[in-house]
């Protein structure tokens, strides 16, 4: 077989088939390489220009659906963006009512992160030191996460009452599952050849832990963490959707405004509560990148 390259990178070759004819190769030359700023311009598209997009497609079908789909009777179900705006955060007095009702719910969130955080984790490494103990507990966990939590909102409201504490706890029990099975997954990854390098060197219990184990489990734990953050606020709002006693909450509001039929001030508190949920799921993947670094995180290279 015999090739000639021509001046515009046309590659003739000139196989030893049957017919006896020349097969032409074009090849196009290989597009530049984009700049430092259009990788960053790029990059700042898909990662703010996609989500917009699709927001502004969801806020095209809401109002399709509010202003064609419903009737004037059936609306308060679903009332258009702009009234949402106008009474539930730019009605000065539903504003500071819906900002105090957010002050609480985060202040839930918060606190009930922090003990499953810090729960989950202690749990966790305890299954990872023993087998019998993990075959003791983690059980128990998966039943922690299955038990519907309407079944323990009478004892926990004979226990604890109707304020702060049994809202915090009904937050710990949702979000308590993702941070042991993410913790505990992290813990047993570590790999086999490090753990025979620990071996070697006679490390101890608590050095394998600390060094080799912990380290290999930050991902999955931080993958937990950003989980149960979400789930954090959904227990906020579930604690206080029937907890009403207290200050209220968001989930208070929304009870409050479903039983009134007001859908502007309910559906401002539903998208206050989401953005909550942004927020502190957001603070997670930073914290992640802190923490575990860049250079781990798939698609970061």
């Amino acid at each position: 077989m015999s090739t000639a390259e021509t001046e515009t990178s046309t590659q003739i070759e000139k196989p030893e088939n049957k017919a006896g004819t020349e097969r032409v190769v074009a090849t196009a030359p290989a597009p530049p390489p984009l700049s430092r700023a259009g990788r960053r311009v790029g990059g700042l598209v898909s990662q703010f220009g996609l989500p917009a997009a699709v927001a502004g497609v969801i806020i095209g079908l809401w109002y399709l659906v509010s202003e064609l789909a419903l009737n004037q009777y059936q609306r308060f179900m679903l009332p258009p963006p702009h009234r949402v705006l106008e009474v539930g955060f730019f009605t000065w007095s539903n504003f500071t009512a819906l900002m105090s009702a957010l002050r609480w719910t985060a202040e839930v969130t918060v606190i009930g992160l922090v003990i499953s955080i810090v729960l989950g984790v202690g749990a966790a490494i305890a299954m990872s030191q023993a087998k019998w103990v993990e075959n003791a507990l983690y059980p128990w966990a998966v039943v922690l996460q299955t038990v519907p939590i309407l079944a323990l909102t009478p004892m926990l409201s004979f226990f604890f009452g109707f304020a702060l504490t049994p809202r915090i706890i009904v937050a710990v029990i949702i979000a308590f599952f993702p941070i042991v099975s993410n913790t505990l997954f992290g813990l047993k990854s570590a790999e086999r050849s490090m753990h025979d390098l620990f071996t070697l060197h006679k490390a101890g219990r608590w050095t394998r832990l600390w060094k080799l184990q912990f380290p290999a489990a930050l991902p999955a734990m931080f993958a937990g963490f950003r989980v149960s953050a979400g789930l954090a606020v959904i227990g906020a709002i579930v604690g206080e959707f029937f907890f009403k006693q207290g200050q209220a909450g968001l989930g208070t509001n929304m009870s409050v405004y479903t039983s009134l039929t007001e859908g502007e001030q309910l559906w401002a508190n539903v998208l206050t509560a989401s953005l909550l949920g942004i927020v502190v799921f957001v603070f997670f993947g930073w914290l992640s990148r802190r923490v575990v670094g860049r250079w781990y995180l798939p698609g970061s290279r």
